[in-house]
């Protein structure tokens, strides 16, 4: 497609809106002022229904239209399937019992090609037939879930929330081949277990992720092929019997590819390349032959590859094919490996027949399908950049992103059209400057919204806020929170969908927005609509845990002594062995700890959320995260001085006891008998002063506190008076005035307005001045006094 041809100011189209349900929610994608969110109202309450599944038909159509395109073209011969015939039948018996299976190859040994045969033999095994999806660039089991649902079940503007598609998934019984597979683990669990009726073909390399010991997955690894298949493929691509010195160069080349198809294919492209040069003298194509003279012909010999070259041939092919070809080369390496759609590279090359160059380039092995579009060959990019067709990355990434961003905003393009380029689009996206990606985000998401592509919708979004922030575009960083947070608000997460809400308001209340302020207002009020019906927060693009699993009621109270539950461990903690929990919080549970955090723009594509394994317990509420994490009556760690209670009441005990004979050792140790108290052993104890005082200090407290200035440890000074009613109320702390000389100093007194304070006896006597007003307590026994040595006051005052 021409970038000039029907080209026209974006402003004067009309805006492609388009009306989804999304959960309890219709969601009207408005391109101008952000989706406009609300919920959705049926007749007489009644739940939404199930749609009907595709037919037989149906599904051969989308499956059709879901396989990559046919370039114009000469047609690239068909390749046959040699050297797998066991594998094929291995795979096709563990299908037809119900067996989901994990074939495991290397890039470049075919597994798209085993799949497809594979696909053929099982078309009539399942009631639902067979689906096959991609996860190239999948990182998330709920996405591919929703593109299983989509493919089978007739809801083209409809996406449910989590439980309606659980529910529905459920019921699916296909056989789901799935090519690129990128995760592993506890995500792939939850794939499987969400789709109990489905047998699963799932396609990896050996660097994916392993699945769980639990998955009960069967394993399929495809090796290289044998010399003998390795030697009928090539001569299958070249179309003639291979002569000696070439057979002895696929012998080697075996050696050195360890049998990788792809190898052979590439070397079947070097070979007919090497006929083409050999059957013509490129300085002979200007003469033409006399009458009794022929055209001379194999007068040119060019030797074959080198096995280097044949082990890496991308340069050598590159240099062989048309200029157009090599230009499509340079868009692919500048956009991570992804090619366009043909119809996009005579705009992008500026030849009017660049589109064949797709063809040419698939003949040569150079490119491989993954999904609906094609992408370079393992490898190919790698060895395309060492010999520079990567030097002109950032100006093929911004052509790319001014094209799409025209080709996206479009009216005549169908969304559904947008989303199988997503890949490449987002990484046009990457690639440009802040001015071409804020232009291409604003014209692309919407489309991606309206495609139900959401994983690329919130990829975009994300992209564009941080491009418009650095470009200082304060009404489309406005967009593109708004948009954020309707995302979140459909996908349950209503902390995100609060604050994105919030900063868009906040952008366009700055601008004098109405019309997106209203739009964000009304979105914002569903948010604590939601918050105050106390809707249970589900993390997005995450599964819960199987049904058969029990959820608690509440989560145990804390125990007294470690802070750890009295009953079971929350899930996905586990204390190492011989280690003792000493942190009195607790950690949140697995499934909602990523929830808790803050989400980038990468956060989405790039972090595997962690699951708990099967047998665990269900999630839990986000109140009873926190409220786990921050207990609301936390057991109080010990202060090195409490604070007076308001109303001090009654006490009986030892407690009361210990509190008064503290309260009468601060009075006693900070006046002039500090110096009589160090004396040792040969001084008594000051008399109890009232019912229930002792003034007994500790030996630790004696041993640290020192004399106070001025005193000497042989002055005899007389204990200050404490029987004021002041010194006697337990539970409070006096507040004690300390001299350095025998001259009376000015204290300040303190800010109580309660009761006068007593009279000192000395020059140098403290007197407590008293925090609280006293109350009468109940009378108790003094003890018999213990002559104890007193060195010093204590430290602090605690309450055991």
């Amino acid at each position: 497609m021409d970038r000039t041809q029907g080209q026209a100011d974006p402003a004067q189209q009309p805006a492609r809106v388009v009306t989804l349900t999304a959960g309890d929610f219709t969601l009207t994608v408005n391109p101008v002022d952000g989706s406009e969110i609300e919920p959705t109202h049926r007749p007489g309450g009644e739940p939404a229904g199930i749609p009907a599944k595709r037919t037989p038909a149906a599904r051969a159509s989308r499956a059709a239209a879901a396989r990559p395109p046919v370039p114009p073209g000469a047609p690239a011969g068909t390749r046959p399937l040699l050297g797998r015939e066991e594998e094929h039948e291995r795979l096709v018996r563990l299908l037809a019992r119900g067996r989901s299976v994990r074939l495991t190859g290397p890039p470049g040994s075919g597994r798209t090609a085993l799949l497809d045969s594979v696909a053929e033999a099982c078309a009539d095994m399942a009631p639902d037939g067979v689906v096959r999806l991609s996860a190239h660039g999948h990182q998330q089991p709920a996405e591919l879930l929703h593109a299983l649902y989509a493919t089978v079940y007739e809801a083209p503007a409809e996406r449910p929330d989590r439980a309606g598609l659980l529910a529905r998934v459920r019921e699916i019984g296909a056989v789901v081949l799935l090519d690129d597979l990128d995760m592993g683990g506890p995500a792939l669990d939850e794939l499987l277990r969400a789709t109990p009726e489905c047998a699963y073909l799932l396609a990896a390399t050996p660097d994916t992720r392993a699945p769980s010991d639990d998955s009960h997955l069967e394993e399929v690894f495809l090796g290289g092929l044998a010399r003998a298949d390795c030697v009928a493929l090539l001569e299958a691509g070249t179309g003639r019997a291979l002569t000696e010195a070439e057979t002895a160069w696929a012998g080697d080349l075996r050696f050195a590819s360890e049998g990788l198809p792809l190898r052979f294919v590439q070397a079947a492209a070097l070979l007919r390349q090497r006929d083409e040069l050999n059957r013509t003298d490129p300085d002979d194509e200007d003469e033409e032959p006399g009458v009794f003279e022929e055209r001379p012909r194999d007068t040119v010999f060019v030797p074959l590859p080198t096995l280097a070259e044949g082990a890496a041939p991308a340069e050598l092919l590159a240099s062989r094919v048309s200029e157009s070809a090599r230009a499509a080369l340079r868009i692919a390496c500048a956009l991570g490996g992804e090619l366009p759609h043909h119809a996009h590279l005579p705009a992008l090359v500026g030849d009017t027949h660049a589109d064949t160059a797709v063809a040419e380039l698939i003949d040569c092995g150079l490119l491989s399908p993954v999904g609906p579009r094609y992408r370079l060959a393992a490898g190919v990019a790698r060895q395309l950049e060492e010999i520079g067709y990567g030097d002109t990355t950032a100006e093929e990434a911004r052509t790319a992103a001014r094209h799409y961003a025209w080709w996206t905003g479009h009216t005549s393009v169908s969304p559904e059209r947008i989303a199988s380029e997503a890949d490449a689009v987002l990484a046009a996206l990457a690639g440009a400057d802040v001015v071409a990606a804020v232009l291409l985000a604003r014209t692309a998401a919407p489309a991606f919204a309206a495609s139900l592509h959401w994983e690329a919708w919130e990829r975009v979004l994300r992209s564009g806020a941080e491009a418009a922030r650095k470009a200082g575009e304060v009404a489309e960083q406005a967009y593109f929170h708004h948009e954020l947070g309707v995302l979140a608000l459909c996908e349950g997460r209503l902390d995100r969908a609060r604050a994105e809400l919030e900063a868009s308001i906040g952008l366009r209340g700055a601008l004098a927005d109405k019309r997106g302020t209203v739009a964000g207002r009304r979105a914002l009020a569903l948010v604590t609509d939601r918050e105050a019906a106390g809707v249970q927060v589900s993390p997005p693009l995450r599964l819960a845990p199987p049904a058969a699993s029990p959820a608690p009621a509440a989560l145990p109270p804390a125990g007294p002594a470690a802070g750890l539950p009295a009953g079971p461990a929350p899930r996905g903690f586990s204390p190492p062995a011989g280690v003792a929990p000493v942190s009195t919080v607790k950690p949140a549970p697995a499934p909602l700890a990523a929830a808790l955090e803050p989400q980038d723009a990468e956060a989405v594509t790039t972090v595997v959320p962690a699951v708990a394994p099967a047998g665990s317990v269900a999630p839990v509420t986000l109140a009873e995260v926190f409220e786990d994490a921050f207990p609301l009556n936390p057991e109080p760690a010990p202060a090195p001085r409490p604070l007076p209670e308001p109303r001090p009441k009654p006490l009986s005990g030892r407690k009361p006891l210990l509190l008064a004979a503290a309260g009468a050792l601060t009075v006693v140790v900070l006046g002039t008998v500090v110096a009589l108290a160090m004396s040792g052993e040969e001084q008594t104890p000051p008399p109890a002063q009232g019912p229930g005082v002792s003034t007994i200090p500790t030996t630790e407290e004696s041993q640290t506190q020192p004399s106070a200035p001025g005193t000497s440890g042989n002055d005899p000074s007389p204990a200050p008076e404490a029987s004021s009613p002041e010194a006697q109320a337990p539970g409070t702390t006096p507040t004690p005035r300390r001299s350095s000389s025998h001259k009376p100093s000015p204290t300040p007194q303190s800010s109580s307005p309660v009761g006068p304070t007593p009279p000192a006896s000395s020059p140098a006597d403290p007197t407590p001045t008293p925090t609280k007003p006293p109350e009468p307590t109940a009378p108790t026994t003094p003890p018999a006094p213990t002559p104890t040595a007193t060195t010093g006051a204590p430290a602090s005052t605690t309450t055991p």
